[in-house]
């Protein structure tokens, strides 16, 4: 039976992952604590509409495919106290709650930390500056598709592509909030129809398609492989695909009981 080996949540978009033993799937389907926060550049504070829904262009702010210096930074995020701490090795760069006070003492870190790494010209473009911190810290919203979603790959689909390229590859480069394992690579691109973890059922959706934030390296923050290409040159793939999006049980609006997801879950498809 395939299981869950591993669990991540993103608190803020483009950030690095929190490594959870569990997740919460809220009634709308999406992971509590997911992508509740992100910085946006000065002149896209506000989103854009896509199918009727709000949606947030990762192009307009803080990412890994544009600032992968940002792989660098640890973060850790307290719900209840509605507290961030972002961290380089050691040293602790900011520490601060979502307060206007935090606010601005996040902002004004993370703008410090991107303006002194090689990524500081993209800042120099009209209107990104200032920086601004956006989200309440409890709505997930900022997924890159407006529908929302949990994302799912296999090790054996990561392990697949990592054979093509010289550099260590492992599961944080693709950002998945679910891990399993005890599956043949790409199973989860052929899924169909309803997919169980736990007891929390969803609805199968798109195969992912990568982007250049697969390049970076997590620990580094350097672009030292060159992922896109192997899918496509090594691996004979129309396109650079790996994992799956699923979306909460019922039509647009309808919501899901929602539940918790666990290492260890069993995966039924």
């Amino acid at each position: 039976m395939p299981k869950v080996v591993a669990l991540y949540r993103f608190p803020v978009k483009g950030f690095t992952a929190e490594h959870l033993s569990e997740l919460t799937v809220q009634p709308d389907g999406r992971i509590a604590g997911d992508r509740v926060l992100t910085f946006r550049f000065g002149d896209a504070t506000e989103p854009e509409h896509k199918d009727g829904r709000d949606y947030w262009s990762k192009s307009k702010g803080l990412s890994l495919q544009d600032f992968p210096t940002l792989a660098r930074l640890s973060l850790a995020y307290d719900e209840q106290a509605k507290r961030v701490r972002i961290t380089e090795g050691a040293t602790v760069l900011v520490d601060a709650g979502l307060d206007a006070q935090g606010r601005d003492e996040l902002t004004a870190a993370i703008t410090d930390f991107v303006l002194a790494s090689p990524e500081a010209r993209r800042l120099a473009k009209p209107g990104r500056l200032p920086l601004a911190l956006v989200g309440d810290g409890e709505t997930s919203r900022f997924q890159d598709s407006s529908r929302g979603y949990i994302s799912v790959h296999s090790e054996a689909s990561v392990a697949e592509i990592a054979a093509c390229v010289e550099p260590d590859v492992d599961d944080r480069r693709f950002r998945s909030n679910v891990v399993i394992a005890g599956v043949d690579p790409r199973t989860e691109l052929s899924w169909n129809g309803e997919v169980r973890i736990g007891d929390v059922t969803f609805k199968t959706d798109k195969n992912i398609v990568r982007c250049l934030a697969t390049h970076c390296n997590p620990d580094t923050g350097v672009r030292d492989a060159k992922l896109l290409t192997a899918f496509t040159q090594q691996l004979g793939m129309a396109e650079p695909t790996l994992g799956r999006f699923l979306l909460p049980m019922g039509e647009p609006g309808v919501t899901t009981t929602g539940g918790v997801i666990r290492v260890g879950d069993d995966v039924s498809f």
